[in-house]
């Protein structure tokens, strides 16, 4: 008889389809529109309300008023969608594409049980969830335990995704910054909601890669102790992008051609402006890190009870 070793199957699998979806030519990269322009600048100058420090938290964040309809309910249980409008700065909500000025979200929850003896966790999506439906699975089992699940759909996925993007693969670096941005306001006016509109006393947030890091950063801000599980979480988006996976399938030479442009004249953007101001791919990635560090989450502040929070990492990015 032969065996198995089936982790190294899974290791050598995971190479193969991240060797044909990210380092080859067939999908559009990441970044395929360059930085942003006016929009990463307007991100940049306000880094302070972006990620804010301890002593400016915000709180209470804005409040929210979902409209809800019944997806389906059973005797012991009941699914609901909701839509709000999402609760970032107006300032970024003129930066975010039209179709995710709304936000949506998905409520399952136990019946004939109040919510004073409920919990409820909030599940972020990771990189690529563009549905509620992987979130919701994992909250069913959950349901047993009187625990509720809410699940949003971040910007630029789902319903939410502009019309020339294709799949998760964000068209410019401004993008990435704007879906946290939102992601992490909403998922705070969410939590407000649950505690002061739905009568919740116990509430965790959760989220899975991407969606790790925003729970992160949304459990370090919430003024109460809160469970917060970061799940295979990098701390910042430096790690995918520059050191990762991501650095296959990101638009270098656009993002190089786009930074060089900023620095020419008018009359010389026909030109080679990456050859003109020898600006390197190398200097790209560095300005990437630069730009990315912002996402950080060592810049947040430490959870109200860190013996709340629960990591769940891994040994190796695939």
């Amino acid at each position: 008889m032969v065996s198995v070793n089936i982790g190294l199957v899974h290791y050598v699998l995971d190479h193969i389809y991240g060797t044909l979806l990210h380092r080859t030519k067939l999908g559009t990269p990441f970044f395929s529109k360059g930085w942003g322009g006016t929009k990463l600048d307007l991100l940049e100058k306000m880094v302070k309300q972006l990620f804010p420090e301890a002593r400016c938290q915000n709180w209470p964040p804005t409040a929210v008023q979902p409209m809800w309809k019944t997806v389906w309910e059973t005797n012991s249980s009941c699914l609901r969608e909701g839509v709000f409008r999402t609760t970032c700065d107006e300032r970024l909500i003129g930066a975010l594409p039209l179709e995710s000025h709304n936000a949506r979200v998905a409520f399952l929850t136990p019946k004939n049980v109040t919510p004073e003896k409920m919990s409820c966790v909030v599940h972020l999506a990771g990189t690529g969830d563009h549905t509620f439906e992987r979130r919701l699975r994992l909250g069913g089992p959950l349901l047993k335990n009187n625990i509720a699940t809410m699940v949003l759909e971040s910007p630029y996925y789902g319903q939410r995704r502009p019309s020339m993007q294709r799949g998760a693969k964000l068209q410019c670096v401004s993008d990435l910054l704007l879906l946290g941005k939102a992601t992490i306001d909403e998922a705070r006016s969410l939590l407000y909601w649950l505690q002061t509109e739905a009568g919740y006393s116990k509430m965790g947030v959760c989220g899975l890669s991407m969606g790790g890091v925003h729970a992160a950063m949304v459990g370090s801000l919430h003024p109460t102790p809160i469970a917060t599980l970061p799940f295979l979480a990098p701390h910042s988006a430096v790690v995918p992008f520059c050191e990762g996976v991501y650095k296959y399938a990101t638009a270098w030479d656009v993002l190089r051609e786009d930074a060089a442009a900023l620095t020419q004249d008018v009359t010389s953007l026909a030109e080679d402006a990456a050859q003109k101001t020898g600006i390197t791919i190398e200097q790209v990635r560095d300005r990437l890190r630069s730009v990315l560090s912002l996402t950080d989450v060592t810049r947040f502040p430490v959870p109200k009870n860190p013996q709340a929070v629960i990591f769940v990492g891994a040994t190796s990015n695939h």
